[in-house]
C-alpha cells in the first residue's frame, strides 16, 4: 500500500514538473520571438522600407524619430525623395535587403544631437534600377523607442 502511493505521489510531481517546464519553455519562446527589441527595431526597419519601396514618402516620414523630424518637414521630405529617386536617377525599381541589428547602450545622430539610450543599427542595402544602370546604396539605419513606438534615424556624424 505504501509503495503504490509512493509511485502515485511521484506521478503527479513529474507530470506537474512536465507541465511546469512546458509552460516555462512556451514563455521562453514568445518572449525571445515576440518581445525582442532586436527583431522589433529590425522590423520597424523594414515597414519602414516597405513604405519606402512603395512611394508611400508621407507615411515614412510619419516614422521619422522627433530628431529627424525637425532636419526634415513633411512636405519637403516627401517632395525630395520623389524627385531624387524617381525624377533624377530615373529610378524605375529598387529593394533593399537588412542586415543584423547590433544594440548600442548609447547613440548620437550627429555631435550636436542628445545622447540615445537603447539604439539598435540595422545596414541596409537599397538596390535601385534606372535610367542610369543598376546601383546600391549601403546605408545604417537606426531605431530608437519614442513612447512605445520604434522611429527611424540616419546618422549625421561623419
Amino acid at each position: 500500500m505504501y509503495r503504490y502511493r509512493m509511485i502515485q505521489r511521484l506521478k503527479i510531481i513529474s507530470y506537474v514538473a512536465i507541465i511546469v517546464l512546458s509552460i516555462l519553455l512556451i514563455i521562453s519562446f514568445f518572449r525571445s520571438h515576440f518581445f525582442n527589441p532586436e527583431r522589433e527595431a529590425l522590423r520597424a526597419v523594414e515597414t519602414f522600407y516597405e513604405l519606402e519601396t512603395a512611394g508611400n514618402f508621407g507615411e515614412s516620414w510619419e516614422m521619422f524619430h522627433p530628431l529627424m523630424k525637425e532636419r526634415f518637414s513633411r512636405n519637403h521630405y516627401i517632395q525630395d525623395r520623389a524627385h531624387v529617386f524617381l525624377n533624377h536617377f530615373g529610378v524605375e525599381t529598387f529593394a533593399v535587403s537588412f542586415g543584423k541589428p547590433k544594440h548600442y547602450p548609447e547613440w548620437q545622430m550627429d555631435q550636436s544631437s542628445p545622447l540615445l539610450e537603447d539604439v539598435y543599427k540595422i545596414p541596409i542595402i537599397m538596390t535601385f534600377k534606372g535610367k542610369y544602370g543598376d546601383f546600391a546604396i549601403h546605408q545604417d539605419v537606426f531605431c530608437h523607442k519614442v513612447d512605445g513606438e520604434w522611429t527611424i534615424l540616419w546618422s549625421y556624424d561623419w
